[in-house]
């Protein structure tokens, strides 16, 4: 089975059903079957065949969407590109997956006349957004539909890379088989519905947005948001109706935040799966009580796993609030189904429950490895383990909590410091919004842990302070010895907080 079944058998048993709701229109399954079929007689017309790459630098929309089951129709591998990369290093992106064409949006299409992508410019095929006139749209309606090719299921379906803002990113491949696992091990977890509305908040260039692989399976209707504000995601869940959405921790708090939540009809909205980074209690429990009625989920995982790894329900999460006890809620669940996953000491021996090492896992849904990396897929796929170098442990009742990455373990005079565990007792002080801790250069403890602090609007701390508070809920060593207060901290796409760049920026902080 192909990815692309699923929207050949979508248009067969429902073609009338609303596939794609947008501003400019709806699809039915049938409509948007016909789409995608012309979006890869596109793809054949370019000169692409089976195995050639294709890089797509787009925001979320339902032609981004078409663009990537396209891919899937025909063995042509997509290569969705984060459009807020440097040109630097789309530029290496692309030299690296060997893209034959750039499907970019009419905004970022001038950065392809930079010195640094210009060779690249006559492969760009501009492709218009809501309103703009363009000539995607004319190609498509020409173009012939061109056939389903049959995939094998070990094929590859897609070319995600990872990473981006330091170093050379690395380039995951997934196959169609991975892909679908997911979907299903997703289906079972989250309990989705034929009668389901996703909305796309995740970047599409980002594994995120594989979550609603579950949602294509049972014909739901999808809807997109090109970029996330709080206004911007309460007007698509009234306007279409959603009632399914994957989140990350900063987006719910910006919404619970918004004053625009209570003068919107979010009543639709039924589940909301949240990931990427730890979810602080504070924030959670202010969520609930903004959004009541909506039942929640988390959810852990890499891009490497399609890309979830294990889920928290939402039983166990109303549990966990109906009795006070919220130290479950500091893990990640149980594995999704198919999925095995142990914790491993430096010699991949496995570790009992409540020891720490590292999380390893094999399943339907993990990547074959790394494009053209033999070195780093011999380090990270071996022994039939995918090692993802999280930091964790395993409870009596399979509940894994993560407590680092391997990277940043910070080792300070000689003691294990995890930098989750400090940035919790950060999170207790009623005056910090944001933190983040990293480890620095010391000269006489090897590393100092070094904290990233945002206060709150308004608000100022002084060193002493923070430290003290830390003190109270962590061991002394691992309190922060050195500190520095911002406005903000940096950010993936996703939201999750860029550590390699404060890393660069702070290790020779006084």
């Amino acid at each position: 089975m192909s990815l692309a079944t699923l929207i050949v058998e979508n248009a067969r048993l429902h073609g009338s059903r609303a596939a794609i709701l947008d501003e400019e229109g709806g699809f039915t399954w049938a409509q948007f079957a016909g789409r995608v079929a012309r979006a890869a007689g596109l793809l054949a017309a370019q000169g692409l065949r089976p195995g050639d790459r294709y890089a797509i630098v787009l925001r979320n929309g339902f032609r981004c969407a078409e663009l990537l089951w396209a891919g899937y129709w025909t063995g042509i591998i997509p290569v969705p590109i984060n459009w807020r990369l440097s040109a630097l290093e789309i530029a290496a992106i692309l030299e690296d997956a060997d893209a034959r064409i750039v499907f970019a949006a009419r905004e970022f299409a001038p950065r392809f006349a930079e010195s640094t992508l210009e060779r690249w410019g006559e492969r760009v095929l501009p492709v218009e957004a809501a309103g703009e006139p363009g000539e995607y749209e004319a190609l498509l309606a020409t173009a012939a539909p061109a056939p389903l090719r049959e995939c094998d299921e070990n094929d590859d379906a897609i070319l995600l890379y990872t990473g981006g803002t330091t170093g050379r990113s690395k380039g995951v491949r997934l196959t169609h088989r991975n892909i679908l696992a997911d979907g299903w091990q997703n289906a079972v977890a989250l309990g989705i519905r034929p009668d389901d509305v996703y909305l796309h908040v995740a970047p599409m260039f980002h594994s995120a947005d594989m979550n609603a692989t579950a949602c294509y399976m049972l014909a739901c209707g999808h809807a997109y948001l090109a970029q996330f504000t709080p206004a911007g995601i309460f007007a698509a869940i009234a306007g279409h109706r959603v009632t399914v959405t994957n989140l990350v921790p900063t987006m719910i708090k910006l919404m619970a935040d918004a004053p625009e939540a209570a003068q919107c009809d979010l009543s639709s909205l039924r589940l909301i799966y949240y990931g990427s980074s730890p979810m602080p209690l504070e924030w959670l429990q202010a969520a609930r009580g903004r959004f009541p009625g909506v039942g929640w989920y988390q959810g852990y995982g890499l891009t490497e796993t399609a890309p979830i790894l294990t889920t928290m329900d939402e039983r166990m999460h109303e549990r966990c609030f109906a009795s006070g006890d919220f130290e479950r809620l500091k893990s990640v669940g149980t594995p999704v189904v198919g999925v095995q996953l142990r914790i491993v000491d430096h010699a991949d021996r496995e570790l009992p429950p409540g020891e720490t090492g590292e999380v390893v896992v094999r399943g339907p849904n993990v990547s074959p490895g790394y494009f053209n990396r033999p070195e780093e897929n011999a380090r990270g796929f071996r022994g039939g383990w995918f090692h993802t170098g999280d930091v964790g442990r395993l409870d009596a009742d399979g509940y894994l909590t993560l407590v680092d990455r391997t990277k940043d373990v910070i080792i300070s005079g000689g003691e294990n410091v995890y930098s989750t565990e400090v940035e919790a007792a950060l999170y207790r002080h009623p005056d910090i919004a944001e933190a983040a801790v990293i480890g620095v250069p010391d000269a006489t403890l090897g590393e100092a842990v070094f904290a990233v602090i945002c206060c709150k609007w308004g608000k100022t701390l002084r060193a002493e302070d923070v430290v003290a508070h830390c003190r109270a809920y962590i061991g002394g060593y691992k309190a922060p010895k050195k500190m520095v207060f911002v406005d903000a901290l940096p950010r993936t796409a996703l939201g999750k907080v860029q550590k390699s760049v404060l890393r660069e920026k702070f290790a020779s902080a006084r």
